[in-house]
């Protein structure tokens, strides 16, 4: 069995950010539309009134201060309220595929290496852009790389899923390297409309190279201690869109069809099966939660996280021990776990342990132990 690292990461970050007050403003006045044109139906009781946002709300709730997106004008745009993203030819390189390649640039430069050392692409996102063929596919054809690629999906965890798997192909010399990929817009599914949820998502993509250790020539490795994987159903956090949507007239554009979750459950649930896999997976491996130096935790709800990281510590997390990014970033599904690992690792000494995790609909829990090299 080879032994594993991750030796290089990489991040897109879209042009456009939208702040909390441009999108409460839109969102409100979204709000005093719908009221003013219903107002005969609110009064009889047949329509329910909308009530406003406010950027004290979003931000007790959840941390968030700005999210970068892939199209700003749509998504303020009170007559619309979702992204305007053109469709593209066939012959045009998906915008998918585009943003992975942009992230997957990075992470070969920092990692030392070129298309011609990596051996497999995964793409592991929570929403494809389609069914076929494999947007992982068009990736490694886009970068010039031989080998195989596929997608996967599974949800918020698709990153740390992904690097399991991607981990296992190099461990059993499937693959010398392979290039792991999350690209996200997450704003295609959110539903801006929805008060309770219309701030949550934002977009970016992000990149992973796993290498065998023993061929790694980064200045900056992490080895793979191990991975942990758990999965539990739930409908606490559900999409339902899908190819068979079409079968059935009366469900097309509802708003389950997008995003829809009950946050409280969620939280109630998710918060102490997180706290329960890291601690069972670091005694595993015989580490105690006072040898690691950093969990990256996945970037959902700064209240969840430091929930986490309390149950773990027994205290309060200092802020480089659980290092927060959703507050620019907002929640980008299985990115916002590597965000946090890209933008938040080179300061580590030598020898030090960390935690890449990730959680969210499934449920879906993965965990990765790491040692910095």
């Amino acid at each position: 069995m080879q032994k594993v690292v991750i030796s290089g990461t990489g991040l897109y970050t879209p042009s456009s950010s939208i702040s909390n007050e441009e999108l409460v403003a839109s969102f409100n006045g979204y709000v005093e539309q719908f009221n003013s044109r219903n107002a005969a139906a609110i009064e009889a009781g047949t329509v329910a009134a909308l009530a406003p946002s406010s950027t004290d709300f979003i931000e007790k709730a959840s941390g968030i201060k700005s999210r970068f997106v892939m199209n700003k004008s749509g998504i303020l745009d009170i007559n619309r309220m979702k992204p305007d993203i053109p469709e593209r030819s066939n012959d045009e390189w998906s915008i998918l595929c585009e943003m992975a390649v942009k992230a997957a640039t990075e992470a070969l430069a920092r990692a030392g290496r070129t298309a011609a050392d990596i051996d497999g692409v995964i793409v592991a996102c929570s929403n494809l852009q389609r069914a076929y063929p494999a947007i992982a596919v068009e990736v490694q054809e886009a970068l010039g790389i031989e080998g195989f690629g596929f997608d996967m999906n599974v949800a918020c965890s698709s990153a740390t899923f992904g690097i399991q798997v991607a981990a296992n192909s190099v461990q059993l010399g499937q693959a010398r390297a392979i290039l792991m990929v999350n690209p996200e817009i997450c704003t295609g599914h959110m539903n801006f409309c929805d008060r309770d949820s219309h701030f949550i998502f934002g977009d970016a993509c992000t990149a992973v190279i796993v290498e065998r250790a023993d061929q790694a020539v980064s200045d900056c490795q992490f080895d793979i201690l191990g991975t942990k994987l758990l999965t539990k159903f739930s409908n606490n956090i559900r999409n339902n869109f899908g190819f068979l949507n079409r079968a059935d007239d009366s469900g097309v554009g509802k708003d389950d069809k997008l995003f829809v979750q009950q946050g409280r459950k969620v939280f109630k649930d998710v918060c102490p099966m997180v706290a329960e896999l890291i601690g069972e997976h670091l005694r595993e491996f015989n580490l105690p939660v006072s040898d690691i130096r950093r969990f990256w935790l996945h970037q959902a709800n700064l209240n969840m996280n430091m929930l986490i990281a309390r149950k773990l510590l027994g205290r309060d997390p200092e802020a480089h021990e659980a290092p927060v990014v959703l507050d620019e970033y907002a929640n980008t599904s299985s990115a916002g776990s590597i965000i946090a690992f890209h933008k938040h690792q080179e300061d580590l000494p030598s020898g030090s342990h960390g935690v890449i995790c990730s959680f969210g609909a499934g449920y879906s829990i993965g965990s990765v132990i790491v040692r910095k090299h």
